[in-house]
């Protein structure tokens, strides 16, 4: 992963500044979920408290909060290649067979996360990873926002 820039925008009339970064992740050919909480950590890290704001501006990847590591990892690419098989029953056909299906993603994990971070510390649960989940192998490159909005 590596980063691709970072920007700081005022809000209009405001004294708090939102700080934005984009990471560059590689997923690979097939259904990836890859956990991704240590760069989100790194990039709220000493920013005080507010909300973190994660986007994933692709219409065939999302993001899920899960264990990761467990086995959940491997039983959510399951569930997902059960629920959408990578065939060519699907409508929307360019791309590798079953790329239709890769577009109906973010009808079940959402492109985006809001988490609260208190003093510079991403406040998940005891197990919860934020994790990257493409299926999408004609493109194995994918950006994702950090937005963080001080308190």
């Amino acid at each position: 992963m590596s980063r691709r820039h970072r920007s700081a925008t005022p809000a209009a009339g405001r004294i708090h500044t939102m700080h934005t970064e984009v990471i560059t992740v590689q997923t690979g050919s097939r259904l990836t979920v890859r956990n991704i909480t240590t760069e989100a950590d790194r990039f709220v890290a000493g920013q005080g408290d507010g909300l973190l704001h994660v986007f994933v501006p692709h219409t065939t990847a999302g993001l899920a909060l899960i264990e990761f590591g467990s086995g959940s990892d491997d039983d959510l690419r399951r569930v997902l290649n059960d629920l959408l098989p990578s065939d060519d029953r699907w409508r929307h056909r360019h791309g590798a067979p079953g790329h239709g299906r890769d577009h109906l993603l973010p009808a079940f994990l959402s492109p985006y996360a809001t988490l609260p971070v208190c003093d510079g510390r991403l406040v998940l649960g005891a197990w919860q990873s934020l994790c990257l989940v493409d299926p999408n192998g004609d493109n194995p490159t994918r950006q994702v926002r950090f937005s963080f909005l001080p308190g």
